[in-house]
């Protein structure tokens, strides 16, 4: 059974162990923990039968949240995950006065593109050379909460 929380302090270990599977770029366990640790910000992972298989960083000032991460693992892509993620951080988002998700995408990463319009994100621009290991421009995405 899928369950969709927020992130514990007991989660970190296991959630930078995923970073390091998933991303070119991992974050390190300190720097998952110090994102834990502030305050602005929502943090959720999935889980399958005591699995982790997927989590969400945000970090929010006012009433604009930018998604750091989302990452599900790969045998669980395609099944609904991110979706439920984005579902439930949309309902933490609007009890936090949050009416904006901003995200960045990697230009190459057709799948996260695909996904993010189809949950009603729109391009907003590029950061060029915004990405390393590989270098490529990032596209900004955004989405109205609540329409």
């Amino acid at each position: 059974m899928l369950t969709i929380r927020r992130m514990k302090e007991s989660d970190i270990p296991e959630v930078a162990r995923l970073e390091k599977e998933i991303f070119p770029d991992p974050w390190s366990e300190g720097a998952i923990s110090e994102t834990f640790e502030q305050e602005q910000t929502l943090l959720l992972v999935a889980y399958e039968d005591r699995k982790l298989i997927g989590y969400l960083i945000l970090y929010f000032v006012l009433e604009e949240g930018e998604i750091a991460r989302i990452a599900v693992i790969p045998e669980c892509r395609r099944q609904g995950v991110g979706a439920r993620m984005l579902l439930e951080l949309e309902d933490l988002c609007e009890d936090n006065g949050i009416t904006k998700l901003l995200l960045d995408v990697r230009e190459s990463n057709e799948t996260a593109i695909s996904f993010y319009t189809s949950y009603g994100f729109v391009q907003d621009g590029v950061r060029r050379n915004f990405y390393s290991d590989p270098q490529e421009d990032g596209i900004l995405m955004s989405r109205e909460i609540g329409k």
